[in-house]
């Protein structure tokens, strides 16, 4: 079967190629390049033994969408990674994330509804929750308004798609709610490649460790929590990654219950920024050099799975720990620095 991914080049997009083409999945890569380097392909080939083939193409443009799909006509399935990601940015340039989030997803799933049958999952993060009044996160929590334009594109993401499908019975949709990816690779060939100033805890963690960044601010530690930082729930991008493929397996074999639906996707663990300070440190063998400052704008105090669903459902549960994964994203940093 052959797969289309958009955003394949990216972080989260990289590591769940690697996965598919594990699986025997024939894996088409689209990506733009303006948040990924090409670069990474040696790396999905070298784990995997493949090369995916690439296309490199905005998919703000609509007739190139129009002429990939004339010319693969063969897509069943369509994992959608492609997408703005810096909440900061967003505040910062509203209109390039609607334009670059939502434009592209409207153009594709133009492409998709015109298919007899197709499948489709879509990137979605925990940030629809905002500051959720409970904890874990079930699915069933209510979508609180979001706190940045990054945030408002997943939301209204997820409408468009919920509503494309109330009226295309022959596309079927997953939104995976992600919480905190972080790691890479256990071959160090692929892993998080943050241009310029990390917006992600961990890399700049790491950054900080190997002496490329001065020091990591720790912002805020007054908020109702064990030691006063925030809370979050850190996946391995490799678990994430498996959890796109299962979630595709269950609609490519008809297993959905409903032609929409929507997954956490955690470890159903929190962990404050101190912690992950001294997961680092652990596995590093090195002091990281922090500070205490005031809090961010925006930051809520606690977010992290309820995962029964996806355990349930799509028979899927993280596997690592917190310290595994931070190894795995500490040995990377040591090679792409070396």
């Amino acid at each position: 079967m052959k797969i289309l991914v958009t955003g394949g080049l990216g972080f989260i997009g990289s590591h769940t190629v690697v996965e598919l083409q594990n699986e025997g999945y024939e894996v088409v890569i689209i990506d733009d390049c303006s948040n990924a380097d090409k670069k990474v392909l040696d790396g999905i080939t070298a784990i995997t033994g493949k090369k995916p083939v690439f296309e490199k193409i905005d998919l703000k443009e609509r007739s190139k969408v129009e002429g990939f799909f004339k010319r693969h006509q063969d897509i069943e399935g369509v994992i959608h990674f492609a997408a703005s990601k810096a909440v900061g940015e967003s505040v910062e340039k509203p209109l390039l994330y609607y334009e670059n989030n939502i434009g592209t997803l409207v153009y594709m799933l133009k492409e998709l509804s015109a298919k007899a049958s197709a499948s489709f999952i879509f990137s979605s993060s925990c940030t629809v929750y905002g500051q959720a009044d409970t904890m874990p996160i079930t699915e069933n929590a209510p979508v609180k308004p979001a706190e940045s334009p990054y945030g408002n594109t997943k939301q209204i993401g997820e409408e468009i798609i919920r509503d494309t499908c109330k009226v295309t019975p022959g596309l079927n949709a997953i939104a995976l709610r992600y919480f905190n990816p972080m790691g890479a690779h256990p071959s160090s060939e692929i892993g998080e490649l943050p241009i310029g100033v990390p917006q992600n805890l961990v890399p700049f963690i790491t950054q900080t460790g190997v002496g490329l960044r001065e020091q990591l601010s720790v912002f805020g530690d007054d908020y109702p929590t064990s030691d006063g930082t925030c809370v979050r729930d850190y996946i391995y991008v490799v678990d994430l990654a498996k959890a796109h493929v299962v979630a595709l397996q269950r609609l490519l074999g008809g297993k959905n219950k409903d032609n929409y639906e929507v997954f956490n996707v955690g470890t159903g663990k929190g962990s404050t920024v101190l912690e992950v300070i001294k997961s680092f440190e652990k596995v590093s063998g090195r002091k990281l050099n922090y500070k205490i400052v005031d809090r961010r704008p925006g930051d809520i105090t606690s977010a992290y799975a309820d995962t029964t669903l996806a355990n349930k459902e799509l028979g899927w549960k993280a596997q690592y720990s917190l310290d595994q994964a931070m190894k795995s994203a500490w040995d990377w940093e040591q090679k792409i620095r070396s």
